[in-house]
C-alpha cells in the first residue's frame, strides 16, 4: 500500500496569509502544498502518510458563508479522495474552532471520510461537535502546538487505517459522553487508595470521574440609594471607540479596553462600532447604546434616577474568550472600579 492522502484545513493565519484583516479571505484548495501546521504534521507522520492538498479559508469568510463554503470544500475534498481529512489545530480560536468542526463534520457524514479536528476544551466548536466528531484537546493558544500534533498525527492516522480507537484519556480527544471498556493496568481499589492517599499528603492527583466546577459569587447588598450612586458599564459585547483603538481581537480576547465617555450623551454610529465577532454587528453598529446603554443612564441621570454615569467603561469580547483571561479582566476591571468608588455596575453582554 502507499502512503495515507491526507487533506488538511486550516485558516488564513495559519496559512500565513494574515490576521484579522485577511479574515475575509474566500476559500482556496492549494494542490500539493503543506502549509502551516501540516509541516509539523508531514513530520509526525513519517512515512505513513502525505498531506495532498491544503485547504485555507478565512475565518469570517467561512463563518459569513458557511452553506457555499461548506459545499466548495466538500467538492474539493470528494475530488481529491483523501483517506482522513484533518481540520486544525484551531485552539481557541472561536470562529476557527467552528468552521473547523462543521467542515469536518460534513467530510464524515457527507462523504464518509474519517475526519478529526482540534481545539481547546472551551473553544465554542468543542461543544458544537464533540459528539460529531473527535476533537483532540489542545491548550488555549498555538503556544501548545506541539502537544496538539503530538496526539493529532497519531489518531489521524488510526482513523484512515480503520483501527479500533481508544478512549478518550488514551489518545487524546475531548470526552464524547461515550463509555469505552479499556484494561487498566492496577484494579480499582488500588487506584482509589493511591488518590487518597495522594490528596491526604496534599500531593497532585488526577480523578477518573472529573466533576464540572462552577464559581459562586455571592450577591453584594442591595444599593440603598441609587440617588446617590455612582454606576459604571462594563460590557463584553465589544463596543469601542470607532476604529477599535485598542486592537481588541474579535475572539479569544487577550485584553480590554478603558474608555473616557465624559460629557458623551449618546453612541452614535459615527463615533462607536462592536469590535465583537461571534454575533451579527449591524444592528450594534448602527447604535452601539442597544449594547452599551449610555443614553438611557445619561436619561436617568438628568432625572435623578442615579446619582451618576461613572465616566469611564470597560470592553472586552466575550466570543471564544477563555474563561481564565475573563476571570483576569474582571479582577483589574474590578480593582479600577472600586478605587474610582463606584457603587453598583451594569454588566451588558451580546
Amino acid at each position: 500500500m502507499g502512503k495515507i492522502k491526507v487533506v488538511h484545513y486550516i485558516n488564513q493565519f495559519f496559512a500565513q496569509i494574515g490576521g484579522e484583516e485577511k479574515a475575509d479571505f474566500p476559500a482556496q484548495l492549494r494542490k500539493g502544498e503543506v502549509v502551516g501546521p501540516g509541516l509539523a504534521l508531514t513530520q509526525a507522520f513519517g512515512d505513513e502518510a502525505e498531506i495532498t492538498a491544503t485547504i485555507v479559508c478565512g475565518d469570517s469568510y467561512f463563518n459569513e458563508n458557511i452553506e457555499s463554503a461548506t459545499k466548495q470544500i466538500l467538492d474539493w475534498v470528494k475530488e481529491e479522495a483523501p483517506d482522513v481529512f484533518i481540520a486544525g489545530p484551531a485552539f481557541n480560536a472561536g470562529r476557527y474552532g467552528v468552521a473547523c468542526g462543521t467542515v469536518a463534520d460534513a467530510v464524515q457524514s457527507e462523504l464518509n471520510i474519517p475526519s478529526v479536528t482540534s481545539m481547546y476544551v472551551e473553544n465554542p466548536g468543542a461543544d458544537m461537535f464533540k459528539d460529531k466528531v473527535y476533537i483532540v484537546s489542545t491548550k488555549n493558544s498555538a503556544a501548545g502546538m506541539r502537544g496538539a500534533i503530538k496526539a493529532l498525527a497519531p489518531l489521524a492516522l488510526k482513523l484512515a487505517k480503520g483501527e479500533k480507537i481508544g478512549a478518550s484519556c488514551e489518545e487524546g480527544y475531548i470526552p464524547q459522553n461515550i463509555r469505552v471498556n479499556f484494561f487498566e493496568k492496577e484494579r480499582g481499589s488500588r487506584r482509589a487508595v493511591d488518590m487518597l492517599l495522594k490528596k491526604l499528603a496534599g500531593k497532585p492527583f488526577t480523578t477518573e470521574y472529573p466533576m464540572p466546577v462552577f464559581d459562586r459569587v455571592a450577591p453584594n447588598p442591595a444599593v440603598k440609594d441609587l440617588s446617590k450612586a455612582t454606576i459604571a458599564l462594563v460590557t463584553s459585547g465589544g463596543i469601542v471607540p470607532k476604529g477599535n483603538p485598542d486592537h481588541i481581537e474579535s475572539s479569544n480576547a487577550s485584553h480590554f479596553g478603558e474608555y473616557d465617555i465624559t460629557g458623551v450623551m449618546d453612541l452614535t454610529a459615527e463615533t462607536y462600532e462592536t469590535a465583537h465577532g461571534g454575533y451579527d454587528p449591524t444592528y450594534a453598529n448602527q447604535d452601539a447604546d442597544r449594547v452599551l446603554p449610555v443614553d438611557v443612564l445619561r436619561d436617568m441621570e438628568k432625572e435623578g434616577v442615579i446619582g451618576k454615569l461613572h465616566h469611564l467603561y470597560y470592553a472586552t469580547v466575550g466570543n471564544g474568550t477563555a474563561v481564565a483571561s475573563a476571570k483576569a479582566f474582571a479582577e483589574e476591571i474590578g480593582r479600577r472600579l472600586v478605587a474610582d468608588h463606584v457603587d453598583a455596575v451594569i454588566l451588558t453582554s451580546t
